[in-house]
C-alpha cells in the first residue's frame, strides 16, 4: 500500500484519518493541502476515482466565494479553477495508488488491507 494523505492540521477529519492510519501501523505520506497542495494530474486521478470534481467540493469550506466560483464553473474550466482554490477542496483526500477517498471514509481504507 501507498498512501497518501492530503488534508490541512485544521481539519478535524484530517486529524482522524492520520490517527485511523496509525493505530493500524499503516505507513502514509502526509501533505498539508496549505503548504503544497494537489498537483493537476493528481487532482485529476483523484477526481475520477471519486466519480468527478464536482464531488471534490466541499460546500461547507469557510472561503464561501471559492465555494461559489467552484459550482459555477463550466465543467471544462473546474479543474482550473480547484487547482486555484484548494480550500475549497473536502479533506482528506486519501490516495492508495489510482485509488482514492474524500472526506473521512475507514470502511473504504479498511477494503484496502
Amino acid at each position: 500500500m501507498n498512501i497518501q494523505i492530503f488534508g490541512t492540521k485544521k481539519s478535524s477529519d484530517s486529524r482522524k484519518a492520520e490517527r485511523w492510519f496509525k493505530e493500524r501501523r499503516i505507513r502514509f505520506q502526509y501533505v498539508d493541502l496549505r503548504e503544497k497542495g494537489l498537483s493537476k494530474g493528481e487532482l485529476a486521478s483523484v477526481a475520477k476515482a471519486v466519480g468527478g470534481y464536482d464531488k471534490l467540493i466541499d460546500d461547507a469550506a469557510k472561503d464561501g466565494y471559492a465555494v461559489a466560483l467552484a459550482r459555477h464553473t463550466p465543467a471544462s474550466m473546474l479543474p482550473d479553477v480547484l487547482l486555484e482554490n484548494q480550500q475549497v477542496l473536502r479533506a482528506p483526500v486519501v490516495r492508495n495508488g489510482r485509488q482514492a477517498t474524500v472526506g473521512y471514509a475507514p470502511d473504504v481504507w479498511k477494503a484496502w488491507e
